[in-house]
């Protein structure tokens, strides 16, 4: 049978949960609308997660085809500051042209003409008056470099700038564009840093070497292509890959008409590079931990043989590391390289087909994935509450993620912010709204059952109305029955008012003790209290708690009859653990929370036992055992109603007497007397009573009592040590 609930109330649930909903939909879709109109705020926390996941998963490179000769500290050292004559640079590109290189690619910019060959220091003497000749088949350091420039696959590197200062040299390639002009997508600078004209004239290829790093300063993505205001100039690592190869044009493909126009590939020989729609490689960097790194002073100074399986068939970037040259860039991975090694990742990217790239489709999926989550989100909160919700609204951001991390496992570059943050603002939104209102409808109940239910279950009801009902449900539940002893003698000679005193005087603190530790407070009849515990809410631990709160109020008693004017009080305390029904029983009128079944009996009929025994508190071994409190086995009784005997323990104390040497061997002692009594042993319990003086002055004159018992009576044929509180005899077995 149920409560009856109105009708008006049913409708209340239902606006709550649509009001909920549309809250969560409008929150979800208002972020996804934000979003959109200042993409800025998303890419930057898309590139923060694809970050996170390369320092987690840096890209493999098995045998990347560069190496990097490096003007490191240790070549400066040798060979002196910066820049160096022009011939050293030449000697080592003759070199690495002998070595086979397939590519020799700098890094560097010859802008001025050389000021430390023999031909420059003549000059300045000249120009000071004096006179030099120099000796014949000396040549010009800038000269000499042309030549091995011409002599050699060399491409020589330009930088780019966005001030319109000086021209861009001719590019030694063409480009042949598929679709349309993709200038207007590309990166734009106007101005340029070139090397000398006779260098660039004499190189084999010319690419610029500008990384254009993020707003943060980490280099993720590098321009393939630039547009200037002669046409397109190509990178460094694309005009690389183009000497290398021996190709002709480089071929764009460029997207029109489509939802995200922009450039799609860039082809250079027989490779070919997807690409984001400003035409920049999306990097996973790897760290080339294969590649061969070389010093220019060896290559300078050295044997150049000993490097030739370094040098032969690679594509040979000469760029430095010296702090003070300042060519250094911050990477997702957490480290700082020289700039050279972005250029040497293109190109093993590009070669190795193992870029990132960002597909076209990708925005419109996660849009769309954003929407649906938050909807189907802002449906299920109203349904399952804010707690599930929760681990809903998780499991879907944390879903989000790992369908991007899958893709970044195969190269795509998706973004899990804009549908985890679309899931966020829906789950916060709906998950206030439906708190606020079903708040709106918990005061409601609170105001109808608070005069007349305990404080606990009115909660419950509030947290779900439709809980106020008769039916209950089956829980484990520690029950403690308390009864003050010999109330109804103390209460013939006082007044009415004086004994409600008596009697609140005790009541208020002991259930003060028991709410502290968690229980629920079923009934007060008369001077007894009725309480459990995990019902009905949970309560972990709640046979411990249940003792405990035992032992709390055996010390307050105490206290409370310290310079009492009446006499001493005294309790007794029973506990029991067991499946009962609880519920909300009583009428349609008037009904209380409370709990019913044969373990509330056999709690009751414990307490009733404690003034035979002479203790305070007495618990069923399950309730007493492995709670880590002071507790002595007692006896085994059979309890009325019950076939299988109950054993009882007496709570002495709490755990720090538990652990004291002297409860210990008490305990030992104790168990040596009961293994005697039911064995039927006269003079092993009169040995353990010898050592039983901390026991309960009750207990320890009943056992002395059994003790004599045993050592002037045979033992019974029926002897089974088991107590019948039936018998005649309060000693007497059963």
């Amino acid at each position: 049978m149920r409560h009856p609930v109105s009708r008006r109330q049913q409708p209340i649930h239902g606006r709550v949960r649509r009001k909920a909903a549309a809250s969560g939909v409008v929150a979800g879709f208002l972020v996804i609308g934000l979003l959109l109109a200042a993409p800025g705020v998303a890419e930057r926390a898309q590139t923060l997660v694809v970050d996170a996941f390369q320092r987690m998963a840096p890209r493999v490179s098995v045998d990347p085809p560069v190496a990097i000769v490096d003007i490191d500290e240790g070549a400066i050292a040798r060979l002196g500051q910066w820049p160096w004559p022009r011939s050293d640079i030449a000697l080592m590109v003759e070199r690495l042209t002998d070595l086979g290189a397939a590519a020799i690619v700098f890094d560097i910019v010859f802008a001025e003409p050389d000021r430390l060959s023999a031909e420059a220091a003549a000059r300045i003497v000249r120009q000071a008056g004096g006179a030099v000749e120099l000796p014949g088949g000396v040549r010009d350091g800038d000269a000499r470099l042309a030549e091995a420039f011409a002599a050699g696959p060399v491409v020589a590197g330009v930088i780019l700038t966005p001030e319109a200062r000086g021209q861009p040299p001719a590019v030694k390639a063409g480009f042949a564009v598929r679709g349309a002009d993709p200038a207007g997508f590309l990166p734009r600078l106007g101005g340029a840093v070139t090397n000398l004209d006779a260098l660039s004239d004499a190189a084999a290829g010319i690419g610029s070497f500008s990384l254009l790093p993020e707003p943060d300063g980490v280099v993720r993505r590098v321009p393939l292509v630039y547009a200037t205001e002669a046409g397109l100039f190509p990178a460094l690592s694309v005009e690389a890959l183009r000497v290398a190869q021996g190709a002709g044009a480089l071929q764009l493909r460029v997207s029109e008409g489509e939802a995200r126009p922009g450039v799609e590939a860039l082809r250079v020989g027989q490779f070919e590079s997807a690409t984001g729609p400003d035409g920049r490689l999306w990097l996973h960097w790897s760290g080339l931990p294969g590649m061969p790194r070389l010093s220019a002073a060896d290559l300078i100074l050295g044997d150049p043989g000993a490097m030739a399986s370094d040098i032969a068939g690679r594509i040979v970037l000469v760029g430095t590391s010296a702090a003070g040259l300042r060519d250094l860039v911050a990477t997702p991975i957490g480290t700082v390289v020289p700039g050279v090694e972005a250029h040497a990742e293109a190109i093993d990217q590009i070669v190795s087909g193992t870029s990132l790239v960002r597909p076209g489709w990708a925005p419109g999926a996660e849009i769309t994935g954003a929407v649906l989550a938050a909807a189907v989100l802002a449906a299920v909160i109203p349904l399952v509450g804010a707690g599930w919700a929760a681990l809903v609204s998780g499991g879907a951001a944390v879903g989000a993620l790992w369908l991007a991390w899958t893709g970044f496992e195969r190269g795509l570059v998706l973004d899990p912010v804009v549908p985890s943050l679309a899931i966020l603002a829906t789950f916060l939104a709906g998950a206030t709204a439906l708190a606020l209102l079903t708040e709106r409808e918990r005061q409601s109940v609170r105001r109808t059952f608070s005069l007349y239910l305990a404080p606990t279950v009115v909660e419950k009801l509030a947290d779900d109305p439709s809980a106020a009902r008769l039916d209950g449900e089956a829980r484990e539940i520690t029950i403690l029955f308390c009864d003050l002893r010999g109330f109804s003698g103390l209460s013939e000679g006082m007044d009415p008012v004086a004994l409600t005193a008596l009697l609140n005087g005790f009541l208020t603190p002991m259930t003060d003790i028991l709410m502290a530790h968690g229980a629920t407070i079923d009934k007060f009849i008369g001077d007894a209290i009725m309480a459990f515990w995990n019902a009905p809410l949970p309560v972990e631990e709640h046979r411990r708690r249940a003792a405990e709160a035992a032992v709390a109020m055996g010390r307050a008693l105490d206290a409370l009859n310290r310079g009492a004017d009446h006499p001493p009080l005294s309790i007794g305390i029973g506990l029991n653990t067991g499946t009962c029904c609880v519920g909300n029983l009583g009428s349609a009128q008037r009904f209380a929370y409370s709990a019913i079944g044969d373990p509330v009996n056999v709690a009751s009929r414990i307490e009733a036992l404690t003034r035979f025994y002479g203790v305070e508190t007495l618990a069923a071994a399950d309730t007493a055992r492995g709670q880590g409190l002071a507790t002595l086995e007692v006896d085994l009784v059979r309890v009325k109603g019950r076939e299988q005997p109950v054993e009882l323990h007496a709570v002495i104390g709490d755990a720090d007497l538990a652990r004291t040497s002297s409860f210990q061997v008490l305990g030992t002692a104790q168990e040596d007397w009961l293994r005697a009594w039911r064995a039927w042993d006269a003079a092993g319990a009169q040995s353990a009573l010898a050592r039983l003086d901390g026991l309960p002055p009750g207990l320890l004159a009943l056992q002395r009592a059994r003790t004599a018992r045993m050592a002037a009576a045979q033992r019974p044929g029926d002897w089974s040590g088991v107590y019948d509180p039936g018998e005649k005899s309060p000693t007497a077995p059963a």
